[in-house]
């Protein structure tokens, strides 16, 4: 018998585990490498969560479509010894001269660093050599959706970013890489892709100015020749929406089949970058969505829809017609609480749905036109009431705390709101001899740029006094709600309540409004493990600085880098508007012209 050292075994066991995920995967790229390009294509996270990744998946088609690119993806190993390989052959990062990343969180831009770290990768641009584009010394480009919400923490990591739908920008970039690669230097193909692809951003073209006594930004320098911001793109419209390419058992959502009804919201959330960033708000035509759900294994019946909180009753009941004939069952991650009748009632009710998700977010009618959810407690109540009038008793309440104007007022009248909905739902279960159970999700608000709350401080300005501004205040203001509706449910029968950790938010509320100087923080978490705020203090640097800060309409924020086309007054003139609960109606881009997106 062959008995292997402890790091062989682990080595032989990981690549057993990939070989078998790899299996159990429908519709992977298993392409041969001769004479084509090979492009390596990450994702910050575990399998499980990245293979359920709509917009990864996507990337991953639309980089192996050319005959002469193959794609394999890399995804951050399950056991930290593990070698990192790629998961359709096993080969190295260091074999691929080109490596894109796909980042949809901000607590995953340290997973970036040691990805790169961990395959030998130099982990700061500038420092990579400038001679053309090799395995030995890749191009490292960046995209996803938290890297056009502001790109800047990890743009001193990065090449390149593509900000924007990946169907609008990849085609272009993939036509110089192809043609260019060899023959440049890097800086030389990069300022080439900066001037003729829309939507790309090379940090290095770049150099931000910071005022010496606050350090607050001021502003950032671009080189001559090439535009002062980033154009953001858009795809205006599809023919067949956008959907999963791979089902894996292994996956978040088991062998779910996902397809997205549009793109943004139209509803103008005021804490909802999504809302924001995907402007103008599309919804695809019905046969898209339909010839998008058509792609799927005939086998396969259990369907995922995204973006059903922007789409209309119509849509929503023909759509809800089409799977009930198909013979379909309906997943999701939320539905709007005023959307939740119809042929969408019987569909819920024959998908077999152990339990079904609303988000009133606010905690009070008030707090719910602060944030201009536009849901009232009636909207909520007959949700629950038909959804158990149809067998579905077990409820989902999405919550955030720490809401600007936030108060234990707007906390106690969501207590009432359960007690009303318990109230609601048990007569219905009991008639069928079934138990009712509410699930409140508690989530600490954290600032989000692109949106009317990116000018305000994390905690939602309430600190657990007045004089008290810091961070650490703002935490345990946080704890001290979570405490309370602890102790106000304790004895609430058939209630449960989770919270994420405040601490932690108070990080992804300091990445998601970070400048460049974050990159060494991200860089000695990586490289030496480094708790984030023993990183901070290292680099001199606050949770104050970046995310209890108060923002004012005319400063430059790290993410103004970006153009999304929306005007800075015009958000600015939302979160005023929040102070005094007035909502704004939902985007109507035939007419509407408020935002600047669809012109003046």
């Amino acid at each position: 018998m062959i008995h292997l050292g402890r790091g062989k075994q682990r080595k032989k066991r990981a690549a057993v585990r990939e070989v078998s995920l790899l299996d159990q995967e429908s519709g992977t790229y298993l392409k041969k490498w001769t004479g084509k390009l090979p492009v390596a294509l990450l994702y910050p996270n575990k399998y499980s969560v990245g293979v359920s990744s709509l917009g990864f998946q996507l990337v991953y088609s639309l980089l192996n479509d050319p005959d002469d690119l193959v794609c394999e993806r890399f995804f951050l190993p399950e056991d930290v010894h593990s070698p990192l390989r790629s998961f359709e052959s096993g080969r190295g990062l260091d074999e691929f001269p080109l490596l894109f990343y796909s980042i949809s969180f901000e607590h995953d831009y340290v997973n970036i660093a040691r990805l790169l770290l961990s395959a030998g990768i130099r982990l700061f641009a500038e420092s990579r050599e400038n001679g053309p584009v090799s395995s030995a010394s890749p191009l490292v480009i960046g995209g996803g959706v938290a890297t056009f919400m502001n790109p800047e923490p990890l743009a001193p990591f990065t090449d390149l970013f593509l900000l924007g739908e990946a169907e609008g920008i990849l085609p272009s970039l993939l036509s110089i890489l192809l043609k260019n690669l060899p023959h440049m230097t890097r800086a030389e193909l990069l300022l080439t892709i900066q001037k003729k692809v829309k939507g790309a951003y090379v940090p290095a073209l770049y150099t931000p100015r910071y005022d010496e006594s606050s350090g607050r930004l001021l502003t950032s320098t671009a080189v001559s020749g090439i535009s002062a911001r980033v154009t953001k793109v858009i795809v205006p419209t599809v023919k067949k929406a956008a959907h999963s390419q791979i089902l894996s058992p292994a996956a978040e959502f088991s062998n779910l089949y996902v397809t997205e009804l549009g793109r943004g919201c139209s509803r103008g959330c005021r804490f909802c970058a999504a809302g924001f960033i995907y402007r103008p708000p599309r919804l695809w035509d019905a046969d898209a969505v339909v010839k998008g759900v058509e792609e799927r294994n005939a086998a396969v019946r259990r369907i995922g829809l995204l973006g059903m909180e922007m789409a209309d009753q119509d849509e929503l009941e023909n759509l809800s017609s089409y799977l009930l004939d198909s013979g379909c069952s309906l997943s999701f991650s939320s539905l709007r609480a005023d959307r939740i009748s119809g042929p969408l009632l019987k569909l819920l009710a024959n998908s077999g749905l152990k339990s079904v998700a609303i988000a009133p977010d606010g905690a009070s009618e008030r707090l719910r036109r602060v944030i201009n959810k536009n849901l009232t407690e009636s909207d909520i109540l007959l949700a629950a009431e038909r959804l158990a009038g149809v067998g579905l008793y077990k409820l989902k309440l999405y919550l955030m705390i720490g809401l600007p104007t936030e108060t234990y007022q707007d906390l106690e009248e969501m207590l009432t709101l359960i007690r009303r909905v318990k109230a609601v739902m048990l007569p219905l279960g009991r008639a069928r001899g079934r138990l009712c159970e509410i699930s409140l999700s508690v989530n600490c608000f954290a600032p989000k740029p692109w949106t009317p709350f990116q000018f305000h401080p994390f905690g939602g300005g309430g600190a657990v006094s007045e004089d008290d501004n810091s961070a650490a205040g703002a935490v345990k203001s946080l704890n001290k709600k979570i405490d309370f509706l602890k102790k106000s449910l304790r004895h609430e029968a058939n209630v449960r309540m989770n919270h994420d950790k405040p601490d932690n938010v108070l990080f992804q509320a300091v990445l998601a409004r970070g400048d460049r100087r974050l990159a060494n923080v991200l860089a000695l978490m990586a490289a030496k493990g480094l708790p984030w705020k023993q990183a901070m203090r290292h680099e001199g640097l606050t949770s104050e600085f970046y995310a209890v800060h108060q923002y004012g309409v005319n400063d430059y924020l790290p993410w103004n880098i970006i153009d999304h086309s929306i005007k800075q007054s015009y958000l600015w003139t939302e979160y005023q508007k929040s102070f005094q609960a007035e909502t704004t109606v939902p985007c109507d881009t035939s007419v509407c012209r408020r935002c600047g997106v669809c012109g003046d």
